[in-house]
């Protein structure tokens, strides 16, 4: 006898839309969002982006159903199990190839993040190959991080869920944001192999103390003085905090895309230009703080600029206090909200835990049905940090064969 159809969850407006979509995913609990920017005199409903993560999701789950109304402003899905690059689920050679429209504005990030909640409980390995003429893999105006800062801010933080090995982001070709605000033409490749039945429970209520500063100045088709400028004004700012300085410089040209012109279908056009920095601040007891910034797709602004304003935000995200950055914290309450059952504690400054989006986390994950978090003062660290508790939810890798 099979099981009665589960209740749709429901939700109106489309914020939060890919994470609501991946705590369907990981819940197994049928979601309806409405009200997708009903609004909107030129485009209602569902952005370019938003259409591309919900293919990105039947690539990598099986028996997913998705419903989308003729205006495109009401979502329905149902979650399937999640395959990761199983073989016969659409991969070649073991890879997934998901391309990217031309019209996207987000960064490549904000769809490798939920991949990655997405990863550990899948069946099999992950290795997603994003292309085509919309992979961004500089931070944007959006909010979304760079490539280089997942890999070196979001992706260690999985070791703590005891989710470590072959794990790896792979930056194959690099694109700024365009001109006009759409589209790179950048290669990014993610290998995820290190399923879980269970993240382990964490402990996060020591800070420590900054210890070392890294960093990433990237730039795609412009001097690599660019880069020098950069370093300089941002190592001018975080020598006198720490000793332990050390920001990489990476070149690269920029990549073409093939002309849209009927009358000369051969002409290739350079795109993605421009340049950024990306830092993370590791403390004594492997707390990372980062920052994130680029150049406008419009230019205008001088690398100097780009150094000291990413310097002044990651003093700024070590000012808010806690374990775990504003940027950082929605992936670590997900995953110990999808862990054992069991109670977790994550240290937070007040503001980080203040901010919309960890209140709408709160709120979405408590519709999927977990536990509400438990808040008290920390007695270590800046003064005003907050302990949150979390309970498990207990969600299993329903995918993953037990011995």
């Amino acid at each position: 006898m099979s099981n009665p159809p589960q209740a749709l969850i429901r939700f109106q407006s489309q914020k939060s839309l890919a994470h609501r979509l991946v705590l369907s995913t990981l819940t197994g609990r049928p979601v309806h969002i409405s009200q997708i920017r009903p609004s909107s005199p030129t485009n209602p409903g569902l952005a370019p982006h938003e259409v591309s993560f919900l293919r990105l999701l039947e690539a990598v789950t099986n028996g997913s159903h998705i419903e989308i109304s003729y205006t495109g402003t009401t979502l329905v899905y149902r979650p399937g199990l999640i395959t990761g690059s199983a073989p016969g689920s659409g991969t070649s050679g073991g890879v997934i190839r998901h391309e990217l429209p031309a019209g996207c504005t987000r960064g490549v990030s904000y769809f490798l993040i939920q991949l990655c909640l997405l990863a550990p409980f899948s069946k099999a390995p992950m290795n997603v190959l994003f292309t085509g003429p919309g992979v961004i893999t500089s931070a944007t105006p959006a909010g979304d991080m760079s490539a280089d800062s997942l890999r070196t801010a979001i992706l260690p933080l999985y070791a703590q869920f005891g989710i470590s090995n072959n794990i790896e982001l792979r930056i194959l070709r690099r694109a700024n944001l365009s001109a006009g605000g759409k589209g790179g033409a950048g290669e990014v490749q993610l290998v995820f192999g290190h399923q879980v039945r269970l993240p382990k429970t964490i402990h996060g209520i020591n800070p420590g103390r900054v210890k070392k500063i890294r960093g990433v100045a990237y730039c795609t088709g412009v001097s690599a003085l660019n880069n020098a400028r950069m370093i300089e004004e941002a190592r001018g700012i975080l020598n006198p905090m720490t000793g332990d300085t050390y920001i990489f410089s990476d070149v690269s040209s920029a990549p073409y895309l093939v002309s849209t012109d009927k009358s000369n279908p051969n002409q290739k056009k350079k795109t993605g230009v421009g340049f950024g920095l990306s830092l993370v601040a590791e403390s004594s007891t492997g707390s990372l703080y980062l920052a994130d910034l680029a150049s406008p797709p419009s230019g205008g602004v001088p690398p100097e600029d780009i150094g000291r304003k990413c310097a002044y935000q990651l003093l700024e995200a070590v000012s808010l206090g806690g374990a775990v950055s504003l940027a950082a914290a929605p992936t670590v309450l997900t995953l110990m909200a999808m862990g054992s059952e069991d109670v977790g504690r994550l240290q937070l400054g007040r503001d980080v835990l203040g901010n919309e989006s960890l209140v709408g986390l709160a709120r979405d994950l408590k519709a999927f049905g977990a536990s509400g978090w438990g808040v008290r003062d920390a007695s270590t660290g800046q003064k005003g940090d907050v302990v949150v508790s979390v309970v498990g939810r207990g969600v299993g890798n329903a995918g993953r064969k037990i011995a």
